[in-house]
Order: structure tokens, then sequence, then C-alpha cells
């Protein structure tokens, strides 16, 4: 039986729903505002990877990259734990098989990360309870991380005989080497406020758990709950032009990649330069001198946010 969970929006704010049925592995919806949500639907499996999961996320990564009506991704998962990493039955098939099926299997898993990691769009986790081995590559993979006080961190690959070898370069640009070492090498388990002073989480509420339907417990009604997070988070984002949003991901990945020479600084001048012009760009300008809204923002998004030059 599947668990039930707590969407941010309701039923009627859904546009399009991706899944077949309510059982299927990863449950995928967008919304009418253009939030597509990705939700891992294993909560008697703790959400743990195996191959059918990962086919369904990177076939719905695919789907949602080119889809024109998406503007941002939020990852999620039912029941108490976001995931406990890979399935051990399924790792123990995949140990009996011949090196060329685990390299191809590894590679599926390596795929999803690039995928995720270079989704157009901006990309939210929404963590509680567990978040094992993969699962933290998920969550190093995506812009924004959100967790609730219960969430919990590990890469315990080294206690199984094996290594976080797929996700380690998120996890190592995330928080650094010197740290990725340590926890990898220890297979220690974090709580929620380390996960938070590392940089694996951007925001933390300590106000909301998991209870065993998977619905959010709200213990405070203030600002600070997982759920108003995700929404202060998304109508942040609505309010922004999606267009340079998709820009600033790509400006991203350059500056962490380039060196400050004379290529980068032509590059990024010309990025500017492209983005003024623009239909957004155009319009983001009028919209701030006209002392309206830019078109972009809906009837249902705060459309608030300071204005920079």
């Amino acid at each position: 039986m599947t668990s039930k969970i707590t969407p941010v929006f309701q039923y009627s704010d859904t546009a399009e729903i991706l899944h077949a049925t309510a059982s299927d592995p990863v449950l995928c919806t967008i919304s009418r505002q253009g939030i597509a949500t990705l939700t891992l639907n294993r909560p008697d499996k703790a959400n743990a990877f195996d191959d059918q999961l990962i086919a369904a996320i990177r076939h719905y990564l695919q789907q949602l990259a080119s889809h024109s009506e998406v503007s941002v991704l939020v990852l999620r998962a039912a029941g108490k734990h976001f995931s406990a990493g890979a399935d051990l039955r399924w790792m123990k098939a995949m140990a009996r098989k011949k090196r060329h099926d685990n390299l191809n299997d590894a590679q599926a898993l390596a795929f999803l990360m690039n995928e995720l990691d270079t989704f157009p769009h901006p990309t939210i986790a929404l963590v509680q309870g567990s978040a094992f081995g993969g699962a933290l590559g998920l969550i190093c993979c995506c812009d924004i991380a959100l967790g609730s006080q219960d969430a919990r961190f590990s890469l315990s690959e080294v206690k199984l005989g094996l290594i976080p070898a797929t996700i380690g370069p998120y996890v190592c640009r995330t928080i650094g080497q010197r740290q990725a070492r340590r926890l990898m090498l220890t297979a220690e388990t974090i709580n929620a406020d380390t996960a938070h002073q590392l940089g694996i989480l951007h925001e933390l509420s300590r106000n909301v758990s998991a209870n065993d339907s998977g619905a959010s417990t709200d213990n405070s009604t203030g600002s600070g709950t997982l759920e108003n997070l995700l929404q202060l988070t998304l109508d942040r984002l609505l309010a922004n032009s999606p267009a340079a949003m998709t820009q600033v991901k790509t400006l991203c990945k350059l500056c962490e990649q380039r060196p400050i020479d004379a290529a980068l600084i032509r590059q990024t001048s010309e990025m500017i330069a492209d983005i003024r012009v623009s239909p957004q760009g155009q319009e983001g300008l009028n919209a701030f001198f006209d002392k309206r809204r830019p078109a972009w923002v809906t009837d249902n998004t705060s459309g608030q946010g300071e204005h920079n030059e």
C-alpha cells in the first residue's frame, strides 16, 4: 500500500500527471504554475534505489527537461525516509553478474546524477529521515536542498566493501574533498545540523517531522515548517525570469570549471549582453521601470523580491 504524502499544491492545481499509477516507483506531476514534482515512491523499502527506480527518474528528467511548461523541479519522497540508498537485494543480485553488467548498471546511476545536475531549471530537494549513499548524491546534484530536523545522512558504502564512486564528484564539489574524505572513510551518520553546517542542506526546518503515513507533522505554524520553507523557495523562484535562471546555472558551471582569464571575461560579457536584449531581459527591465509585474509572474505567484541593478 502506498503511503500518503502531503503535497505542496492541492490536487486541483495539478495540470499533468505523468505517472501511470499511484503505485509506480516514481510519481511525476506538473502543477499549473509549472512546478514539476518527482516523488520517490517505495516507502515500504525506505525509497531504496534499484534499476527500475533509477530508470524511472531518468525517464522523467528527460521528459521534464524539454517540457515547455516546466519552470522548477521538486524532488521529494513518500514515507518516513528520503532514501536509504541502494536496495541491498538489488546490489546482491548485481554482485553475481559479470563486470560489464555492473558497469552498465553503474553508468545508469552516473547518467542519472549528471542529468539531474545539468537539469536546465532550478531544482529543489526536500529531505526527511534517512538520506544514505546515492540519495546524498541526488541532494548534492540539486540546486537547493531543504531538510527536516529528523534528516540523517551517511556515505556508508565502505561498510559493505564498496565506494561512493558515481556520486563522488557531486559530494566532493558540495562539501569539499577534506570533508568528503572524512565522511566516505568513516561511513559515520551525521545529523541535520551537521549537514546544514557542511552545506548539504541550505535551510533546515526544526518544526516538521515525517510520521508513519509520510505526511508532514507540524509542531508550529511558523514560516520554519518544511512545507512552508518549500513554498517560500518556490515563490522566490517563480518571481524570477525562467530564461535568466537557466543562464545562471550555465554561468555557475562556467565559473566552477574555468580559470578567470580573457576567454571567461569575454564569454561572461557576451552572456550579459545577450540576455539584456533577449525577450525576457527586455520584459524584466521594462516591468521594473513601469512598476508592474513581469509577464512570467502569474496571479498565484507573489512576485515579491528585491530588484537589483
